[in-house]
């Protein structure tokens, strides 16, 4: 299923704001030090696994100049 460049572009947003928040709360929980290091790994991944969303969100917005 095809999406709009608006519902994409919406997605693209929501997912930026949720890879800054994961971003953010990694960097407070290591600043605390010795805590939950499972959890702040468990937080790493999901963080990856935003951006390779990011990434395909972008590309389907930006057309493929190489085709």
């Amino acid at each position: 299923m095809r999406h709009s460049d608006g519902e994409l572009r919406e997605e693209l947003v929501r997912l930026r704001n949720e890879h800054r928040v994961l971003d953010e709360e990694i960097v407070a929980l290591e600043a605390i030090g010795g805590h939950d290091q499972l959890n702040i790994r468990r937080l790493k991944k999901r963080k990856l696994a935003l951006k390779d969303q990011i990434i395909a969100v972008e590309d389907q917005l930006l057309p493929d100049i190489i085709a």
